[in-house]
């Protein structure tokens, strides 16, 4: 079925849309796409479309109950802001990702339920994608990212010879918290809308663009706030200890942090939604390419606009004092604005009150992994490190993300919230992670195959571009390497004993895990590099004036 055909049978006529011709470039990720996601593409968009009574090709005929079910839970979902006042609806945080048939909240129809399920056709089952297919579809972004993450590493490298970074060096403890956004916030939303849109809950063009709309809001907020305890959190972390405390700087540190937060989130949330209704529509799955892309520039754009804002601010210091604080006033005075547009949709008003836990921690792990690269970066000996530190933690970062995403699309796929499958059940095992034929399996090993050729590659890119403080000598690309597999290798580990975890205790994995998982790459990338940068100096392997 063509793209005009799908629209027209899905009643999308009258809106008179049509296909925009963008040349070679579907057909180059077209190639990339197994047969089965296609087909189930294809097929979702004729279960669509047969909605009345008559029986399929293969002798189905809905029943009119589970048809009213459909139709009921699209009336919620038209009518978000009525939920808000009935008490007999209720959601959850696994519940707006969930199938069609586990959406009407009533009780005691479990009995139909079972009905309905084993009546349901089987156009819900996951395609099976091949190794080759699924490397072939990660390793363009995964390059894509890894070059963000190199680009990041060089702007730093430049940016920490500026007046600001010099002389408030608390500035290093926000690189890692604000970086972390992107797995707090944009990975966390792409996961989100990946899972949506592979069951199904984006094919309605009305509950596609509310969901798009409240998790937008909602980030923008998240943002806001985060962005305010990250600069806290390095007041706190970087002065009280030496006992010195200057209220200019801290104020300076408040608007930066605050003002990077909120425009890098914006600027990577419209490129998120762009690469999620742009799979949807070319057929990729968005669960491999999503979350990379959505880390891609990612890096580069906060650190950019970090050293921008804190640079100007730095300059007006002394002309303007209170320019820093009418910055941080401003971009606060808006969270009640998106407050109010996130809790117009059921999914995003859920997450408003109660995914802040995940947010929250995972902003002062990485914290912790700030005040780690501002005490390194202090030593003259382990200059090296600034350049390298973007690249080890966001490559850990986009590869965990997109196992920790295509667990959950599984687990909401084939299993109810609070039940696992029986491989998953017992103590963790880290062979339980990469020994096995499942899905799941299969990417833990092509991710971390992906590890040690990828970072050659954007080892070597440096090397080229004259950046960075280190020379590539056989021990610095051993000893690097073996941190990067490390990390990685953990990583991993953590996802999975993580994400079947959460989904035991209730809790949506692509709300709550990333976070987490990303804001532990960053702790365990910097603290390793430190590492692996202090045993190189100590074996006689140090040259820290290359790129000077």
């Amino acid at each position: 079925m063509s793209w005009r055909e799908h629209g027209a049978a899905g009643g999308w006529s009258s809106l008179s849309l049509k296909p925009v011709p963008i040349g070679w470039i579907p057909s180059l990720f077209q190639t990339m796409v197994p047969t089965g996601y296609t087909k189930l593409q294809e097929e979702r968009g004729l279960a669509m479309v047969d909605l009345g009574p008559k029986p399929d090709g293969n002798g189905y005929r809905p029943d009119p109950t589970h048809l009213e079910v459909r139709r009921h839970s699209d009336r919620v979902a038209r009518t978000s802001v009525s939920l808000s006042d009935g008490g007999d609806v209720r959601y959850s945080e696994t519940e707006p990702m969930l199938p069609e048939g586990t959406l009407s909240g009533e009780e005691g129809d479990d009995e139909e339920n079972e009905e309905e399920e084993s009546q349901r056709p089987p156009t819900r089952n996951m395609p099976k994608e091949s190794p080759l297919a699924m490397a072939l579809q990660i390793v363009v972004p995964f390059l894509l990212a890894g070059f963000g993450t190199v680009s990041a590493g060089m702007v730093l490298d430049i940016v920490q010879h500026w007046d600001a970074f010099k002389y408030i060096t608390e500035i290093f403890i926000l690189v890692p918290a604000l970086l972390g956004l992107k797995g707090n916030l944009e990975m966390t939303l792409a996961s989100r809308l990946s899972t949506a849109v592979n069951v199904g809950k984006m094919d309605s063009p009305i509950e596609k663009w509310n969901l798009i709309i409240g998790n937008l809001a909602l980030k923008q907020v998240q943002a806001t706030v985060v962005g305010f305890l990250a600069a806290v959190a390095a007041v706190v972390l970087g002065w009280i200890p030496e006992g010195k405390f200057q209220m200019n700087h801290a104020v300076l540190l408040c608007s930066a942090s605050v003002a990077t937060a909120f425009i890098a989130s914006m600027l990577q949330g419209f490129i998120m939604v762009g690469v999620i209704v742009g799979s949807k529509k070319t057929g990729i799955n968005p669960d491999n390419v999503a979350t990379p892309i959505a880390a891609s520039f990612g890096d580069l754009i906060t650190l950019a606009i970090l050293a921008w804002i804190s640079q100007g601010l730095y300059n007006c210091l002394d002309s303007h004092p209170y320019a820093s604080s009418l910055v941080c006033a401003f971009f606060l005075s808006l969270t009640p604005v998106w407050m109010v547009i996130s809790s117009k949709h059921p999914a995003s008003r859920t997450l408003l009150y109660s995914g802040w836990e995940p947010v929250i921690t995972a902003m002062v792990i990485s914290s912790i992994g700030g005040l780690i690269l501002d005490k390194t970066v202090s030593d003259p000996n382990l200059a090296g490190i600034v350049v390298y530190t973007p690249v080890i933690n966001g490559i850990g970062g986009n590869l965990v993300a997109i196992q920790s995403s295509r667990i959950s699309t599984h687990l909401h796929f084939h299993s109810a919230p609070g039940e696992v499958p029986e491989e998953a059940k017992g103590c963790y095992y880290p062979c339980r992670t990469f020994c096995g034929t499942g899905a799941n399996h299969r990417s833990a090993q092509v991710l971390l195959l992906l590890v040690l050729p990828g970072h050659l590659i954007f080892l070597y890119t440096i090397h080229l571009m004259k950046s960075g403080h280190t020379t590539l000598t056989p021990i610095f690309m051993t000893v690097y390497l073996a941190a990067a597999l490390l990390q990685v290798f953990l990583l991993l580990c953590i996802a999975d004993w993580m994400v079947y975890s959460m989904w035991r205790s209730g809790k949506d994995p692509d709300s709550f895990s990333i976070p987490y998982l990303t804001a532990l790459g960053d702790l365990l990338g910097t603290a390793l590099l430190a590492l692996s940068f202090q045993f190189l100096w100590y074996i006689g392997d140090q040259d820290s004036d290359v790129g000077d």
